[in-house]
Parts: C-alpha cells; structure tokens; sequence
C-alpha cells in the first residue's frame, strides 16, 4: 500500500564536517542528545511512511512481537520490547478497540490475561511490513552499506552494557 502523505523533499547534503559541527555546537558532542534526534527522525520516518495505518512505532512492535509469539501477556510483552506494564496496557487496549488483538484469561493462571493478533492484526501487521521496512531504509540511507551494520552491532553493545538501568529491563526471548 502506497503513503498517502507527500514526502518531505530530502534536504541539501550537508558536508559540514562532525568535528565542525561539534566545535560550533556543543550539544552535538553529547551521545544522549544525539540519540534522542535519531528517534525523533525515525518517528517522523515511520509516520511518513505507514501513515495509512495509524499505527504507533511501538504499536507495530507489539504486534510484530504477538505475530512471532503469540499468546503473551502483558509482563512478557513489556520485557520483549523494553516498555513498562502501564504502556503495554495502554497499547494492548488501543489495538484491541482497533480489533487487531484479542486478549483472554490463561487456562493455567487465571489472573493472567494472554494477548494474541485477530486476522485483522496479522494482516495489518503483514501489510506494513514494507512500509516500516521503507522507514528504517530511509533513516540508515546515509550511511554507506558498509557502516549499516557495524552501526546496529554498536547500537546493541550500547543497549546490552547499559540494558538495566533503563525503566524496564529489555529482555526479548
């Protein structure tokens, strides 16, 4: 499914030179504030792009998860995509409304409630794929193919080494 949401015009190639730009500005020197800029680039990015769905980076996250593992319930999903209990139940609520999961009481611990995608869910789910994967294209573009990787590989040294201080302990199974 093809966006409906014009695309922004690619900016001008900057070739300032990072040194120069941390010289020129300080907050460019600091990994927190850049950090914090990449996610507000790849937010607007997955927007553009999956605008026809209305559907949340962290919504599409849940369902992905529910897609691969079904029959989670709320505890597990938070710890698979690193997001407190309060969000998951607000998401998990969200997405039921939409119809796109369904939740029910699991047979072996009844105070557990155990979410799973409709076939509406894991079609949207489906659907998006592309759109999401032209999303994270878009956001890793200028780097060149080679970075791409090593990229990731210390996006995840950074995420391992530093995984339980953040508010909720990531631990994907």
């Amino acid at each position: 499914m093809e966006s409906r949401v014009p695309k922004k015009k690619k900016a001008e190639s900057q070739t300032i030179a990072p040194h120069s730009l941390v010289d020129r500005l300080p907050l460019w020197a600091r990994p927190g504030f850049l950090i914090r800029r990449v996610h507000q680039i790849h937010y607007a990015l997955f927007f553009e792009e999956c605008a026809d769905f209305g559907i949340t980076p962290v919504q599409y996250g849940l369902l992905t998860t529910l897609s691969l593992t079904p029959d989670l319930d709320q505890n597990s999903l938070g710890q698979e995509l690193g997001i407190d209990r309060t969000n998951v139940a607000d998401v998990l609520h969200r997405l039921s409304r939409r119809g796109l999961l369904e939740r029910r009481r699991s047979e072996t611990d009844r105070r557990m409630v155990l979410a799973r995608l409709t076939p509406e869910g894991e079609r949207i789910t489906k659907e998006m794929y592309a759109a999401m994967q032209r999303a994270q294209e878009r956001l890793l573009e200028p780097l060149r193919p080679e970075e791409r990787g090593a990229f990731i590989t210390m996006l995840i040294r950074l995420i391992d080494a530093n995984n339980h201080l953040g508010r909720t302990t990531f631990r994907p199974s």
